[in-house]
């Protein structure tokens, strides 16, 4: 999965690689409870991935799902693969409760959001903000 995480932030302004932070995340995902890993494989390879994560919405009145890093090797893409990775997605959102899923795609990947819109994704009025926290305190 960690290859397709580097093809998928060579894409994303916002984001840079690092082998060693990904696989770590992945691994964390694997092991909760409230997120879910979904990946498609051709000859045991994995060639698609998935993920999501379950949170407490306000406006929704009840879970939710993040996803993120959903992405197709190229030689696998328009084979319907993300389509069907995202159904079963749906499916384990709703199995879960959740009343919405919700991501965040780069502004300047034109396929995918024409993917996402495609498939009655919608655009909101919201905008994403990030703060990072630096790694110590300053003093």
């Amino acid at each position: 999965m960690v290859p397709l995480l580097k093809q998928l932030f060579t894409i994303e302004a916002d984001f840079q690689f690092d082998a060693v932070r990904q696989r770590c995340a992945l691994e964390l995902l694997l092991r909760s409870p409230n997120a879910q890993v979904l990946v498609a494989e051709n000859n045991h390879q994995v060639v698609a991935m998935v993920t999501g994560q379950l949170l407490i919405s306000t406006a929704e009145g009840g879970p939710a799902v993040v996803v993120e890093d959903l992405v197709v090797a190229e030689d696998f893409q328009r084979q319907r693969i993300a389509t069907r990775l995202l159904e079963s997605l749906t499916q384990w959102a709703r199995s879960r409760g959740a009343h919405r899923l919700q991501l965040l795609a780069d502004q300047n990947n034109n396929s995918a959001l024409e993917f996402y819109r495609s498939r009655d994704w919608q655009n909101t009025q919201l905008i994403c903000l990030r703060f990072c926290i630096p790694d110590k305190e300053e003093t």
